[in-house]
């Protein structure tokens, strides 16, 4: 009995010694939502480190993009708390909520690009909102921007219309990064493109993480993606957060039936053998 204790009172502390250091810029405690009377989340608590990239997985219709846009506020919860930076975000004053929104960048599953705006325009609508500066600065900004997410100086003088699915994808992901922010939300970024423009959208997401230091929020189904960038994964099933782990961990001891099918299925260890 005094081994099992001893035991229990070790994978304690390894536990608390791995969250040491670790800062929480989002901390997601007991949430429930429902639409109607269809349950979304229920108790549902996550925490997303400084730094890292968290995927978010989960089958269709769990809720991934209904909490990202919880947590973001476009989408209104019920019970439960959501901290970014610290701060509950129903407790904030307007003001506040302008600030806070100026340190997130979203880019959403189509882009959510403008029509009736160029590429140029679309980076500097989130600059106009907030930002009191010149038009030439703006236009300066907006290039490098554009330059930052692999796209060519012409696109930024092109309609959503005339781009490719790829190129949209970089034009929206190059407003979500207009005003430097320190949190990118990213939701199913590699959806729709073909195997080799994912790989690159992926590199590039790694690559900006690593050079500017943000905190990487992406909801996602791509397993090469989960696999090649994420330094975490959270799993959303049954109304709530059911593991968290790098996916190695995940794929090794999956622990929940739903987890298991998606980490140890055909594809998932087809893509562990090549």
């Amino acid at each position: 009995m005094s081994q099992q204790i001893e035991t229990r009172q070790i994978e304690t502390r390894q536990i608390e010694t791995k969250s040491v250091g670790r800062e929480a810029v989002i901390s997601v405690r007991h949430l429930s939502k429902r639409f109607a009377q269809q349950i979304i989340f229920d108790d549902l608590s996550l925490d997303v480190y400084r730094g890292e990239v968290l995927g978010i997985v989960g089958g269709s219709g769990t809720g991934k993009s209904v909490l990202m846009r919880c947590i973001t506020g476009l989408v209104p919860y019920g019970a439960g708390t959501i901290e970014i930076f610290g701060k509950d975000v129903q407790k904030l004053s307007e003001r506040e909520r302008i600030a806070m929104d100026t340190r997130l960048g979203v880019l959403f599953q189509d882009g959510a690009l403008f029509g009736a705006l160029t590429v140029l325009q679309n980076i500097q609508v989130p600059m106009r909102e907030h930002l009191d500066m010149p038009k030439k600065m703006m236009d300066e900004l907006a290039l490098i921007k554009l330059k930052m997410v692999g796209l060519p100086a012409n696109a930024a003088y092109k309609f959503p219309s005339e781009l490719s699915g790829g190129m949209k994808k970089r034009a929206g992901l190059a407003r979500a990064l207009s005003l430097d922010p320190e949190i990118l939300f990213l939701d199913e970024p590699t959806s729709g493109l073909d195997p080799i423009g994912a790989a690159a959208f992926d590199r590039l997401i790694r690559q900006l993480q690593s050079t500017l230091g943000i905190t990487v929020y992406m909801v996602t189904h791509d397993l090469d993606s989960l696999f090649s960038i994420c330094d975490r994964v959270a799993v959303l099933a049954d109304w709530k957060i059911v593991r968290t782990g790098v996916p190695d961990e995940l794929r090794k001891m999956p622990n929940h039936p739903w987890v298991e099918r998606y980490f140890c299925g055909e594809r998932a260890m087809s893509r562990s053998v090549s």
